[in-house]
């Protein structure tokens, strides 16, 4: 029994010795607490993406007539025709052609389909722009007399309303920017005015015309989002006018141009319906909440 009673008190000791070390062993962890995650809501979550919006435009071009011409209507020799000459026509060319720059003004209504695609219809005005020309021929044509050569020097004015449907392709937004491009098709209502042909035989007005013309357009430009709603345009437009009458007939003409290439510089503003259903909508900043921990019951 004693025997007993000793080993017992000898394993009593020896596993109070050891419990420290256990104790050690089993310390508690440090608690790391993790930030949670941050979560940006894509474009694609926006249901109500697209809308009408509004815009205004102000542009600074150069337009190159391409070229201009009139039917004349003069005498050449003919030996044994009464006096000795016959009546003659045919077609001249203007030796020089020039259009000054100017201004437009335009505004437009349209609808943004989706994220990338948006139509609008846009009409413009070109203020007058000053037009100045030069021709001449050996005196049988227009002047009168077949011994008499003749030059003048052709003023008048030109303006313009373009009306273009259009189409463009967003190519996507960062930070507020999206770049375009874009293309229109239409029609251009062209107005001379009285043309002066100041020649060294004399001076003359033909009356002015006007008529409507096939147009189109290329663009290219970017929009960058002020406000929710409101977005700042600039760009460059490339449009090409077809021709058609410049002036009315007297003593020569009619004449007319054969048409415009325009290079313009634009800038102007786009207000959307919607806020942010359109391109200056931002995705929004969520903190990631994890779940609620079970709870248990005993």
């Amino acid at each position: 029994m004693s025997n007993l009673f000793r080993k017992a008190a000898l394993a009593a000791v020896v596993a109070g010795g050891a419990s420290p070390v256990l104790a050690a062993d089993l310390a508690e962890r440090p608690i790391v607490i993790e930030e949670p995650p941050v979560i940006q809501q894509p474009y694609e979550e926006v249901s109500d993406f697209g809308g009408w919006y509004i815009r205004g435009d102000l542009d600074y071009h150069k337009s190159k007539i391409r070229g201009a011409e009139y039917i004349t209507y003069g005498i050449e020799p003919c030996p044994g025709c009464g006096d000795g000459f016959q009546g003659v026509g045919g077609t001249k060319s203007f030796d020089t052609t020039e259009l000054k720059s100017a201004f437009s003004i335009g505004a437009g209504v349209g609808y943004q389909i989706n994220r990338h695609f948006r139509t609008d219809l846009t009409l413009d005005y070109w203020f007058r722009t000053k037009f100045k020309g030069s021709t001449s021929d050996d005196g049988n044509f227009g002047c009168g007399s077949p011994t008499i050569p003749c030059q003048s020097v052709d003023r008048s004015k030109m303006s313009a309303l373009l009306l273009l449907a259009n189409a463009y392709v967003d190519l996507g937004t960062w930070n507020g920017l999206t770049p375009y491009v874009g293309a229109g098709i239409g029609g251009a209502h062209i107005r001379w005015d009285d043309l002066e042909n100041d020649a060294n035989v004399g001076f003359a007005v033909h009356k002015g015309s006007k008529s409507w013309r096939f147009a189109y357009a290329l663009m290219a430009g970017a929009s960058y989002c002020l406000t929710d709603n409101l977005m700042l345009d600039a760009g460059y437009r490339f449009s090409r006018i077809e021709g058609g009458r410049m002036f009315e007939r007297n003593g020569a003409g009619p004449g007319f141009d054969k048409g415009f290439n325009t290079h313009e510089v634009r800038a102007g503003l786009r207000y959307n319906f919607g806020g942010g259903a359109n391109h200056c909508y931002q995705p929004e900043t969520v903190a990631y909440e994890p779940p609620p921990e079970p709870i248990y019951t005993k």
